[in-house]
């Protein structure tokens, strides 16, 4: 990549996590493609704040809300071009390589997604999300997103909902939106704890509810609260 880019984390409690992360970012760094790391968290009761003050991130802390957290992040950023991750969702190895020279401002790019676990179950949700995405443009936050500043601020800046902040921001870009050809591993802790085919069924469910007119906010208070 020509210029540097920010990096925005969102995080709560994400000690566990954030570490693997944060290793998997350090090629950018040494291949001068990040230019700063923001991590905006929602409130950590755990080691998270001291993870990222150690490496150096600029941290924020702000009402727990991915979307409104990413928006704070967003705000803070020193580069024009921004790599949103989740704390749970990992880089593959030569990434930095495989970032676009130039990337088209105009555009917005994500990644091709797997899980960190083996089996049937996490190969066919993962090929599932990578058809949806190729064939609806819609990428959910776990695939990441490569957005330049003045295209989100022409968006009207990042969605700030409690939930499906990624699925708005996706509809609104829409064709816009470029697969990259570098993987993305992010965590199947939820998969395996709740179920790989009741947790793919929730998650159709909230997608559906959505798109049927439920909002974000009522989504996430049935859901979550």
């Amino acid at each position: 990549m020509s210029q540097k880019l920010s990096v925005v984390i969102p995080t709560l409690n994400a000690q566990q996590v954030l570490p693997s992360t944060l290793e998997k970012l350090m090629e950018g760094v040494f291949a001068g493609v990040i230019g700063d790391l923001v991590i905006v968290d929602g409130g950590s009761s755990d080691a998270t704040n001291t993870i990222a003050k150690e490496v150096g991130a600029t941290f924020l802390e702000v009402t727990p809300s991915r979307g409104g957290q990413i928006f704070a992040g967003v705000s803070a950023c020193k580069c024009d071009w921004v790599l949103i991750l989740h704390a749970d969702s990992r880089l593959s190895q030569g990434w930095a390589e495989l970032i676009p020279t130039a990337p088209d401002s105009e555009r917005a790019y994500y990644f091709q997604l797997q899980f960190d676990a083996v089996g049937i179950a996490a190969c066919w949700v993962a090929k599932w999300a990578n058809l949806r995405s190729k064939i609806f443009a819609l990428p959910y936050g776990d695939q990441g997103i490569l957005i330049h500043k003045s295209l989100l601020i022409s968006l009207g800046g990042y969605p700030t909902a409690p939930l499906m902040e990624d699925v708005i921001l996706a509809r609104t870009l829409g064709r816009r939106l470029t697969a990259l050809p570098i993987t993305i591993t992010t965590s199947a802790e939820k998969y395996i704890a709740q179920g790989w085919l009741r947790r793919g069924f929730l998650n159709v469910a909230l997608l559906l509810q959505f798109l049927l007119g439920k909002t974000p906010e009522a989504l996430y208070k049935k859901y979550y609260s």
